[in-house]
């Protein structure tokens, strides 16, 4: 049995024996963890169930076996990439999650937009935004939500270098943070993190 995450702080999600069956096979079976606040990586290549791991954290998907359960609420795990959301003006959206998530902090979201060069976009319906800026908005509601558990698909993908940095400059702060745990999922650790404070570091293989 495969477990991490085991220490003395504050439990954020617990995971035992977690699996989840695909057509062909089972993902991670069996895996434990315990997350606590902090930043942890998600790492793997190529169809190890990176994000599937994330969705099942967010609660999109049950597992097939196992037990996972999340300790906080809410769960930070949006899309803003979904072609669902193409109509939806950048800024109308960041304003619409307001109603989401308890915590949110309006005061974050301008200096994470001006952090990542997103201000000349929020006027703009999403489907006029690149890959990046799309990716950006969701960076800036990931902050803002203030959510214990935030999750975050490989968030340094598409984006330019300052806001690569901007970006490791927030995960740096997130690794330090008492009450949040943020998640992300990545190939590898980025290296921009190199030399970051893991809380926990699930390996699901090459």
């Amino acid at each position: 049995m495969q477990t991490v995450g085991e220490n003395s702080r504050q439990v954020l999600l617990r995971a035992e024996r977690l699996g989840f069956r695909l057509p062909d096979r089972e993902l991670f079976a069996p895996l434990s963890l315990l997350i606590s606040p902090g930043l942890s990586l998600i790492r793997g290549g190529d169809g190890r169930g990176k994000t599937t791991l994330l969705r099942l954290i967010a609660g999109e998907l049950k597992p097939t076996v196992g037990l996972l359960e999340r300790l906080a609420d809410p769960v930070y795990w949006e899309d803003p990439g979904d072609p669902a959301l193409d109509q939806q003006v950048a800024l109308v959206w960041l304003s619409s999650l307001a109603s989401k998530y308890p915590g949110w902090r309006q005061a974050e979201v301008m200096p994470a937009v001006e952090s990542l060069g997103l201000a000349p976009h929020l006027d703009k319906p999403m489907f006029m935004l690149s890959t990046g800026s799309r990716r950006k908005v969701g960076l800036v509601a990931a902050l803002a939500s203030a959510a214990p558990l935030t999750l975050l698909d490989m968030p340094f993908a598409a984006l330019d270098g300052p806001s690569s940095r901007a970006l490791a400059t927030i995960l740096t702060e997130a690794a330090g943070q008492s009450e949040r745990a943020w998640i992300i999922a990545d190939h590898e650790l980025p290296p921009l993190l190199a030399g970051v404070p893991l809380a926990v570091t699930i390996d699901l293989g090459d």
